[in-house]
């Protein structure tokens, strides 16, 4: 190339590089250090069980640890906001999911965060419907022998939940709605307490997630009546839907997803969902979360916001209907 040429190509050639985005070019050696996963909830329960999955498996993929931070409190709440303030370099994750982007914006008046303007949506990551469980002792064999016995004695039979507001507690309302039965509301600090306060006759019957419920229902401690989830779980596939059990209404299903501060280059999402999509098809992940009643997922970052926003739309009336109020 002629050198006059050459020097009228240099300062095109210049402002091109000028204008490349900072952090598509950073995002080339990415990751280069450990990744931040936080997970809004305490160590045990199923979003736990999710994230350390998701987390072990980037590991192996992107060669750099990603480390699951686990950051619980007020519903959730903690962990979103620590995520929404971090940077947008691809060094933090959240275990986003269905109360904590939808649910939560019903059941407080005063947010730290926007759900819908301050993540970038990556990928979901599981999904499950709930357990109606009760106490081996309830004469109730099937749902529909415990809807009849709760007619008999209107308020006398209770139902436990993960706390106000939570997917258990609206389940729970539904359930009530759909079926014209009225059961006393027990609300404990977490689901795991609502199965224990079930084992122990504390309380008649809870809305339980599937993972700290099915290993009790194997082992005769819960009797299972119904799930709420569209499918049976293959945990317990002998446990019927609640279409199936002649009750047709909308459930809430659970869901959980990965997401990252709003900014963070497309590129680093991209290059994260597209992770997702093969080690949800190992076959050792489908077979964990089948065991505990999850059903692995993997999506667009445009399938989660549409579910963010048709859920809300959704919860918003049923938690409104429900008489909830945010506190």
């Amino acid at each position: 190339m002629p050198l006059n040429a050459a020097t009228k190509l240099f300062p095109l050639v210049l402002v091109a590089l000028t204008l490349a985005p900072a952090a598509a070019l950073a995002q080339q050696g990415y990751p280069a250090k450990p990744i931040r996963f936080i997970a809004p909830f305490p160590p045990g329960g199923t979003s736990d069980i999710v994230a350390r999955v998701a987390a072990q498996k980037l590991t192996d993929s992107l060669g750099k640890q990603v480390i699951v931070d686990n950051r619980g409190g007020a519903s959730g709440t903690i962990g979103y906001e620590m995520a929404s303030k971090a940077p947008p370099d691809g060094y933090t994750l959240l275990l986003c999911s269905m109360g904590g982007l939808v649910s939560n914006q019903f059941l407080f008046k005063r947010l730290p965060f926007d759900p819908m303007n301050d993540f970038a949506l990556i990928s979901q990551l599981a999904t499950a419907g709930q357990v109606l469980v009760i106490h081996p002792a309830v004469q109730a064999k099937t749902v529909q022998d415990l809807i009849a016995l709760a007619r008999t004695s209107p308020g006398r039979l209770n139902v436990g939940s993960g706390g106000l507001g939570t997917t258990q507690h609206i389940v729970a309302e539904v359930f009530q709605s759909a079926t014209g039965i009225k059961l006393t509301h027990v609300p404990y600090k977490g689901s795991i307490l609502a199965v224990t306060a079930t084992i122990a006759g504390e309380i008649t019957m809870t809305f339980a997630d599937m993972a700290p419920a099915v290993p009790h229902i194997k082992a005769g401690r819960l009797r299972a009546l119904v799930v709420s989830s569209e499918q049976r779980s293959n945990a317990i596939p002998e446990v019927p839907t609640m279409a199936d059990a002649g009750i047709r209404e909308w459930f809430p299903q659970t869901w959980w997803g990965m997401a990252a501060p709003k900014r963070t280059s497309p590129a680093i999402i991209k290059r994260l969902n597209g992770e997702i999509a093969q080690f949800m098809k190992a076959p050792d992940v489908q077979e964990k979360f089948a065991n505990i009643g999850l059903v692995p997922l993997h999506s667009t970052p445009e399938h989660v916001t549409e579910l963010v926003k048709t859920g809300a739309a959704r919860m918003g009336k049923v938690i409104r209907a429900a008489g909830i109020q945010p506190e």
